[in-house]
């Protein structure tokens, strides 16, 4: 370790978590949720949510946490610290999945954050922050914790149907919450000294370029439009091709010009055409009717605004050649692009480095509690490789090894929190 690291931190370095007990709490959280086939089935709010929420409070008591469900339904644990008037680290991530998904996303960081705690305990550190364990509430399901301590929910979106087909009301009162009094779980900029969230990648980057750890640079921004390409129904063996209005042909011109306009500029943005449905569907008959789901998502806002309108001149002309209609609506639960803490980012960095471990600064191009925690502390996000880039699916997978590495890189970022001034 360099000149740069004080005594403490030097000792600090020393202290390690126990991989083999994450690796088994992976295992055990694991059989919360399975259905009748054997498929992984947590989702929000069901009984397998509720049995392992349960499980996991039990083991937040057993190392001295008193864990609290708030009104939203997120479960804080708060580990006392020398000096209780200065504002707490909060670390944690989620334990709830999409149906047949995987054990690792979310779990990873909800467990890595409990082995924290527990080495502090078993070392007799004391640190001078105050510690929060937080596990959001229904973050598959839309972030609904998250976004609900740090924006709010409105009435609306409290009636919205989650997908255990309670809505989001009925929902957080299953697992404890109160949504009647959702506001107070609201906390504002000044309330966390800062954020930290370890997670699987949930793409194939760091393992492709055999790298232990990402440091995320920052959350994307995702825009959705519904995109509707109107033609004419027509008889398909009576009706010349040079007479026809396809709306499935222009709608197949515009997939390819979605493709070609996102690969036109440098970068890491994506566009993505992810559903696609025909009318009147028959195969005598020309489409006359399709509607396209169309996904941008970039760290940068501006830059999704110029790739969409660039998409938006692409399909004029379209529409042109193939005397169609091309609508674009856009969808009302766009996601802002969120960036990370960059003296967050520097100290992740450097204590990956001290630990021996390969670093790489990445995006996530996936939407995580963090991009809402974000907007109220200095937030961070640690990534762990994720085997062949697999993530919501039972074949998602992150070795143990690579696991003990995240959570030791999130040790040592807790400790040097704790002595760092952000702001």
């Amino acid at each position: 370790m360099g000149p740069g690291f004080s005594r403490r931190q030097k000792i600090a370095a020393a202290i390690q978590v126990n991989g083999s007990r994450i690796e088994q709490r992976i295992v055990a959280l694991a059989k919360f949720g399975v259905d009748e086939k054997g498929r992984g089935y947590r989702v929000a709010y069901t009984k397998g949510d509720v049995e392992g929420r349960a499980w996991f409070m039990d083991l937040m008591r057993k190392a001295g946490l008193s864990p609290r469900i708030d009104t939203a339904g997120n479960i804080i644990g708060r580990r006392k610290g020398k000096n209780n008037a200065l504002a707490p680290i909060a670390f944690g991530s989620h334990i709830d999945m999409v149906p047949d998904g995987g054990n690792y996303d979310g779990t990873l960081g909800s467990i890595a954050a409990l082995e924290v705690i527990e080495i502090f305990n078993e070392q007799n550190i004391i640190t001078e922050h105050p510690l929060e364990l937080i596990i959001f509430a229904n973050e598959e399901g839309g972030t609904i914790g998250s976004k609900a301590m740090t924006h709010g929910l409105t009435k609306e979106g409290l009636q919205q149907k989650s997908q255990s087909g309670l809505t989001q009301a009925e929902g957080i009162r299953t697992i404890g919450g109160d949504p009647d009094n959702i506001a107070a779980c609201l906390r504002k900029r000044g309330d966390y000294h800062a954020w930290v969230e370890l997670h699987i990648e949930q793409g194939g980057i760091l393992e492709r370029e055999k790298i232990q750890i990402g440091v995320v640079e920052g959350i994307v921004g995702i825009v959705h439009w519904e995109v509707t390409v109107t033609g004419f129904a027509n008889h398909a063996g009576a009706t010349p091709m040079n007479m026809r209005q396809d709306a499935l042909l222009a709608a197949s011109k515009l997939v390819i010009a979605v493709n070609e306009v996102i690969n036109s500029v440098p970068g890491t943005q994506v566009g993505t055409v992810g559903k696609i449905a025909v009318q009147p569907g028959a195969y005598n008959v020309i489409p006359g009717k399709v509607v396209l789901g169309l996904e941008i998502r970039d760290l940068s806002a501006p830059k999704i605004e110029q790739l969409f309108q660039a998409i938006e001149k692409r399909a004029a002309a379209i529409a042109k050649e193939t005397k169609t209609t091309i609508q674009f609506t856009r969808e009302a639960n766009e996601s802002q692009p969120a960036l990370t803490d960059k003296r967050l980012q520097q100290i992740i960095d450097k204590n990956a480095k001290a630990l021996g471990f390969s670093t790489k600064y990445m995006q996530s191009g996936a939407g995580h509690d963090s991009q809402h925690m974000a907007s109220i502390a200095p937030s961070a996000m640690i990534f762990i490789p994720s085997i062949g880039g697999i993530s919501h699916s039972p074949k998602e997978y992150s070795t143990p090894k690579d696991m003990e590495n995240g959570a030791n890189v999130l040790l040592q970022t807790i400790l040097q929190l704790d002595i760092e001034q952000l702001g």
